[in-house]
């Protein structure tokens, strides 16, 4: 419901006004919160930042340990203009992305395919439970180290440990979501005749879409942490090995840029995953959240 839709049930727009000007105020309401939103974010950022800062200078707490975000900022500014101590800060991220994009997308093809395969087949769910169960309990840092020692130090065993992290998440929401589908959409595709494709194909993967994307805005994020910790057990490059080289020379500020560096990755792929989702979701309707 827009704030627009609220006047009107309010009773504040007079009889007869038009639908142009509803939408006008609609529309102005919309930007208005916009506004807002972005207002509070950056003042909390901003108040954050500066007591931190404050805090730092004043000796509250422990420049060592927790550096400064000044000098967080001059380490980002020396990596980006000077490069690191173990080559271009580019390349270390190149490094890094290339991994993560490669396991987020195996790993979310694969948890889609696999959670809707098993989801419309419930006999080999009923197989297959107990394996996946005792897979996914098993730590993800555990795994690194034997993904090293098997596959190397090299982009494979970083790609593999991205996978695990993302596929889970995304089968377990693709397998629910097609188990939760509209079961009366289910009943009158069957009346009209659709094949169990066409059926999987029209209804039920559309209807788990919301699940799935659900997955796939927290998996990007899973799969930099799969690679980072790839990186930090052993590599030769990558955004991980600057935090483990930076926590061995106790550098705070240099740990804290390479943090920060993710956190931007990691924003900038929401963002575009939203846009995704926006795109291919045009016909569901608005979150709650938007509309008031």
């Amino acid at each position: 419901m827009t704030d627009a839709a609220i006047d009107i049930r309010a009773g504040s727009f007079k009889p007869g006004t038009s639908d142009a000007e509803i939408e006008a105020a609609a529309a102005k309401a919309a930007q208005h919160r916009r506004r807002t939103v972005t207002f509070w974010r950056l003042a909390i950022l901003i108040v954050f930042l500066v007591a931190w800062e404050v805090a730092g200078r004043m000796a509250w707490i422990d420049p060592f340990f927790y550096a400064t975000p000044s000098a967080i900022a001059q380490r980002l500014y020396e990596w980006t203009t000077e490069g690191t101590s173990e080559g271009p800060l580019w390349y270390h991220l190149y490094v890094t992305m290339e991994e993560s994009v490669l396991g987020f997308v195996t790993g979310s093809v694969a948890g889609i395919v696999i959670g809707v395969a098993l989801g419309r087949n419930r006999m080999a769910a009923d197989i297959f439970s107990i394996y996946i169960k005792v897979i996914n309990s098993i730590p993800r840092v555990v795994l690194a180290p034997i993904f090293i020692m098997i596959l190397g130090l090299g982009l494979a065993s970083k790609v593999a440990l991205a996978f695990v992290m993302v596929f889970f998440v995304v089968f377990h929401n693709a397998f629910q979501g097609v188990r939760e589908a509209d079961r009366s959409m289910i009943a009158n595709a069957r009346i009209l005749g659709a094949s169990d494709w066409q059926l999987t194909r029209s209804v039920i993967v559309p209807s788990a879409m919301s699940w799935i994307f659900a997955s796939l805005h927290v998996s990007f994020g899973f799969a930099i942490i799969g690679a980072i910790v790839g990186e930090f057990v052993g590599s030769r490059y990558g955004i991980g090995l600057l935090i483990n080289i930076a926590k061995g020379s106790f550098d705070a500020a240099g740990m804290y840029a390479a943090i920060v560096i993710i956190m931007v990755v990691a924003l900038g792929a929401e963002y575009l995953m939203t846009m995704v989702e926006n795109r291919l979701a045009k016909w569901r309707p608005q979150p709650l959240h938007e509309t008031q």
